[in-house]
């Protein structure tokens, strides 16, 4: 039972932030909470073992977000009826142009730019988390960085 409320006092803590995390790495409200939900189930598999629960979780949901982009099935039938528009706020007003540019790019490089610059992950986390080199974080980054600089959408708005 402690184990049960501990776990259910980090989801409370932590699923706003987490759930912020996972729609800046799929850009759909709904997707980023069924990859939120997947990955809290997969933790809670593991909780009794998991010595920091954030981090952990955080790995999952990128994982599951990885092999979801490589399946690229979602385990949803296309329907001629249109869901509600969800009640989240956008990324954010002045940036939106940016994280549209950021939604455009592989999925790996979009977790990188998003545990490097939003989460604010040391290089050595985020490979960690990924479970690659340093090396591979480091290229990410710069690969999606060159990307970004000559993305129109960002570029125009810098220009006088």
């Amino acid at each position: 039972m402690a184990d049960r409320a501990i776990f259910q006092d980090f989801v409370v803590a932590r699923s706003d932030r987490l759930l912020r995390t996972a729609y800046l790495l799929t850009r759909d409200w709904g997707t980023a909470e069924d990859l939120l939900q997947e990955s809290l189930a997969k933790a809670w598999f593991a909780w009794p073992g998991i010595e920091e629960p954030e981090a952990y979780v955080r790995r999952v949901l990128v994982t599951t977000y990885t092999s979801w982009w490589r399946r690229r099935w979602r385990r949803e039938l296309p329907s001629d009826h249109l869901p509600d528009p969800g009640a989240h706020d956008a990324v954010g007003g002045e940036g939106e142009e940016l994280w549209q540019a950021v939604g455009r790019l592989p999925a790996k490089q979009r977790a990188v730019i998003v545990l490097r610059f939003y989460e604010d992950l040391p290089v050595t986390e985020v490979a960690r988390l990924l479970d690659c080199q340093e090396g591979t974080v480091k290229s990410q980054t710069a690969k999606a960085l060159a990307k970004l600089r000559v993305d129109e959408s960002i570029v125009k708005e810098l220009r006088p």
